[in-house]
C-alpha cells in the first residue's frame, strides 16, 4: 500500500524532512521495532480512543503502555474507551486497517503526545501500512503534531 496519503500530504505541507523505513509485515508494535531494527522506545504508538465527545489519539513510545484511568482523569473524559475496527476504519479511511499513523490533527482527530515519546531524538511512526515507517527527529515530529497537547499519559512496559 505504501504511504497513506493523509501521511503524505502532511509531511509535504509541514516541509519535515524525513526518511521511509521499509520492513517486512508486522503485526503489532514490538514486531515492527523488531523487524526495522529500531530500539522500541523510538517507534511513536497511537492508541485510538472515544467517547461520546468523539475521538482521541494518544501517542506514545511504544515500549510503554497506555494509563488509560490517568488519561481520563486528565482530560475529564471518563468514558474513554478503544474504538472499533469498523470506526477505525472510517476514521482512518486511508491505511490499512491497525496501522494508524500518530498524526491526529491531519485526520481531525484531537490528539495527546506523551512526555516520555518527546525525550527521543529520532522518532519512527506508522506510515498507514504494515511495511513502511517515516523516520524524523523530535523537532519534525512536533511540528507534525502542530496544537496537540503533551501529558504523561503512559507508564512503563508495553501492552
Amino acid at each position: 500500500m505504501g504511504i497513506a496519503d493523509t501521511v503524505d500530504f502532511a509531511l509535504t505541507l509541514t516541509n519535515v524532512d524525513f526518511q521511509i523505513l521499509r520492513h517486512h509485515h508486522s503485526a503489532s508494535s514490538a514486531e515492527t521495532a523488531r523487524k526495522a531494527h529500531i530500539a522500541e522506545g523510538e517507534l511513536a504508538k497511537a492508541v485510538a480512543l472515544k467517547d461520546d465527545l468523539g475521538p482521541l489519539l494518544a501517542v506514545m513510545p511504544a515500549n510503554r503502555t497506555l494509563d488509560l484511568e490517568r488519561l481520563q482523569a486528565l482530560l475529564h473524559r471518563p468514558g474513554l474507551v478503544l474504538m472499533t475496527e469498523d470506526e477505525l476504519g472510517k476514521v482512518f479511511f486511508d491505511c490499512e486497517q491497525g496501522a494508524v499513523p500518530p498524526l491526529g490533527p491531519d485526520y481531525r482527530v484531537p490528539t495527546v503526545v506523551d512526555r516520555a515519546l518527546m525525550k527521543k531524538e529520532d522518532i519512527y511512526f506508522e506510515a498507514g501500512d504494515h511495511e513502511d515507517l517515516i523516520h524524523v527527529d523530535r523537532t519534525g515530529f512536533r511540528k507534525l503534531l502542530r496544537g496537540v497537547e503533551f501529558l504523561d499519559i503512559s507508564r512503563s512496559g508495553a501492552a
